[in-house]
């Protein structure tokens, strides 16, 4: 006679397994309790300390321990697994809270935020309601930590419901896959299941500790960095319906779980540590709440997360977890402060608790018991659709209506915001007095400045390290010049008032610019040591005319701090010895505010938005003292960025920076004249012909 997996069927339903399965799938209160415990661990950490509690990761590891539950029942009971109504429904059920979070985030940033944030935060609200907003902060590489109102977004948050949405979407593909093998082979879904679930668990995890120590800002927010701590959670689920410690365990267990999962931030600062092996810790004392179960003892963990008010609140965690975020940012925001203080900050978490219990009754709960949608695939499709576009069509349409009024305006920028011109001497403005300054804050993404094209042809790195941070204007058959700009992201700013200059000369532009690295020799271990290294490399083989970089690094509202850059003598040395002109440009000041946002605040000339230059940049100009090395040549622009030595956020009705420490494109163009003569000055006119 042929076995089962001879003849390519499954095995029969499990029905033993099914009913064990089903007594843990079904509504746990010890662990609805526990979830809610995990939500509020995330908001008192958030709102007084400051700090990352292990909370959320609990949050993900109890959303995996039930969608795994819920399957494998389906699974072992040869029920069909009906993916794409589950896909539906799961939306259907999640979105109508986040929805209406992200409606109401976008009043409070329309009535009280900066205007220079809120192009970012309509970004971030899509983002966020379409499940991917932890993508754009790890490109974004947003610190986490930072929860002050000059980084912190109202969305931020939305970053763990992102994860969960794309696990959502995966894990359903790794129960259909143990159905397939069990069809073909006529395995048992649970096995199975314990080794794909097994094996996402022992990459991720390696994934998470490497990433974590090479690039933690984006780890933090990287689904794959995450994937381990939902594969734990379906791992305890596969495991807890075989586990039966005694009474005496499982108060030992709750007690110890609550204890260590409590302790977590207090003891540690897992700041830079998350989500490595670190977050072990809060997982691992979740799982023994869960293991411990109902103890029936009166002793027992369960007496407590079972009671009706921690489950009626865990029932409202979700929505809670929604809430308090905005909340607390935007009270930051109102109230120019880093942190809440003790009485604010109950204050906050006691609207939130109130909404959260609101929005649950009145919004989720209606929404959850609707039927209509239920009744077919379509009808779920059009109540999922419907809830997207009831964020998508009015960001779109501001956005849109936002972009129309900016192009306008670009139209009279010459003659509205003149900027730096009218430091010229002799200069009369005619524009319009009532004209905006720009840029507006809806088009401060548009201010980074960048040329057209990745570098190609004669212009192509052979290093693999560029080819992302190297860019080029078309290819001119005879350039007058070739003038490469090498450096970090001021120097990318300055490249503002170069294009104009390049553009009506005739020079070919090539720009390698490689983030927080300032172009210099730099010793083996250094940060920047092998992009600069690579940098020398294409520039000595690329021989070009003329290399502009910056020379000097301004610290952040420490003038006498200001310096040459580390290794910069040696890099003119060697390119000049090489026949390469060098321009040091003086490195532009850092702030410890953002003028953009303190102009749209207080006021352009209010003097909290305006800093002497003398309390950001060196008396001189350190760069000077290597004029003396034939082909180099040291350039300072502080005078068109901070006239008569007051650094303002407006000059010319233009703004001059659009955050702490980077010039706006809109500005940096006006400069253009004033570079080229002061180019012509130091270098001759043979320099810039």
């Amino acid at each position: 006679m042929t076995s089962l997996r001879e003849q390519g069927v499954p095995a029969p339903a499990d029905t033993v397994t099914a009913r064990r399965v089903a007594r843990y799938a079904g509504f746990r209160p010890e662990v609805q309790g526990l979830r809610f415990v995990a939500v509020l661990l995330v908001v008192l950490y958030h709102v007084f300390l400051d700090r990352v509690s292990g909370g959320v990761d609990i949050f993900l590891l109890i959303s995996a321990f039930f969608l795994t539950l819920s399957f494998v029942r389906k699974l072992e009971a040869g029920q069909p697994l009906a993916l794409g109504r589950y896909w539906l429904h799961v939306f259907k059920r999640l979105l109508p809270l986040a929805v209406l979070t992200v409606l109401g985030t976008l009043v409070l940033a329309w009535l009280f935020y900066p205007e220079a944030r809120i192009d970012r935060i309509r970004t971030e609200a899509l983002a966020s309601v379409f499940y991917v907003e932890n993508w754009a902060l790890a490109r974004a590489e947003v610190d986490y930590y930072a929860a002050d109102d000059s980084t912190a977004s109202p969305f931020q948050h939305f970053w763990s419901l992102s994860v969960q949405g794309q696990v959502f979407l995966l894990w359903p593909l790794v129960f259909a896959a143990a159905w397939l093998l069990g069809r073909w082979r006529g395995w048992r879904p649970v096995p199975v299941l314990a080794v794909l679930f097994g094996a996402v668990f022992v990459v991720s995890l390696g994934w998470s500790v490497h990433s974590t120590a090479t690039q933690q800002a984006f780890a933090y927010f990287d689904t794959r960095a995450r994937l381990w701590e939902f594969a734990l959670g379906s791992l305890l689920a596969l495991a807890v319906p075989y586990l039966r410690p005694p009474r005496a365990a499982r108060v030992a267990l709750g007690w110890a779980g609550m204890l260590s999962m409590v302790s977590v931030g207090v003891l540690i600062d897992v700041q830079g540590a998350f989500p490595g092996w670190i977050a072990l810790w809060p997982l691992l004392s979740a799982a023994a709440i869960i293991v411990a179960g109902r103890s029936g003892s009166r002793l027992g963990l369960d007496r407590i997360l079972a009671s009706k008010p921690l489950v009626r609140l865990g029932d409202a965690s979700y929505a809670l977890y929604l809430v308090h975020w905005p909340l607390l940012i935007t009270y930051l925001v109102l109230r120019d402060r880093p942190m809440a203080g003790p009485r604010s900050g109950a204050a906050l978490i006691l609207l939130s608790l109130v909404l959260a219990v609101l929005a649950t009754a009145l919004v989720e709960r209606p929404f959850q018991r609707w039927a209509w949608p239920e009744r077919t695939k379509r009808r779920l499709a059009v109540s999922v659709a419907v809830s997207l576009a009831l964020v998508a069509v009015p960001v779109l349409a501001w956005q849109q209506a936002d972009a129309r009024r900016a192009a306008l305006l670009a139209e009279e920028a010459a003659r509205n915001s003149p900027g730096a011109a009218v430091l010229q001497p002799g200069f009369e403005f005619r524009g319009d007095p009532e004209a905006p300054t720009l840029p507006l804050a809806s088009a401060l993404q548009e201010e980074w400045v960048g040329l057209p094209e990745p570098c190609s042809g004669r212009f192509a790195p052979e290093q693999e390290l560029l080819e992302q941070h190297c860019r080029q204007t078309p290819a001119l058959t005879d350039p007058e010049r070739t003038v490469l700009v090498v450096g970090n992201s001021h120097m990318e700013q300055f490249m503002g008032a170069v294009i104009p200059l390049a553009e009506e000369r005739g020079w070919q532009l090539v720009a390698v610019l490689q983030p927080g690295c300032a172009f210099a020799v730099r010793p083996e271990g250094d940060a920047c040591h092998e992009g600069n290294e690579a940098a020398l490399d294409y520039v000595e083989r690329l021989d070009p005319d003329m290399v502009l970089t910056t020379s000097t690094y301004a610290a952040r509202m420490d003038g006498s701090a200001e310096a040459v850059v580390g290794g910069f003598p040696e890099l003119v040395d060697r390119l000049t010895g090489q026949g390469i002109e060098v321009v040091g440009f003086r490195d532009n000041p850092r702030f410890d505010f953002n003028p953009y946002e303190c102009a749209q605040t207080h006021g352009e000339d209010a003097a909290r938005c305006q800093v002497p230059v003398a309390q950001v940049l060196a008396p001189v100009n350190p760069a000077d003292a290597l004029r003396d090395r034939p082909g180099f040549t040291s350039l300072d622009l502080t005078d068109l960025i901070c006239p008569e030595g007051l650094c303002r956020p407006v000059v010319g009705n233009a703004f001059v920076f659009f955050d702490p420490h980077h010039l706006t494109w809109t500005y940096a163009r006006t400069m253009a004249p004033a570079l080229e003569e002061r180019l012509l000055g130091a270098a001759g006119p043979e320099a810039v012909s």
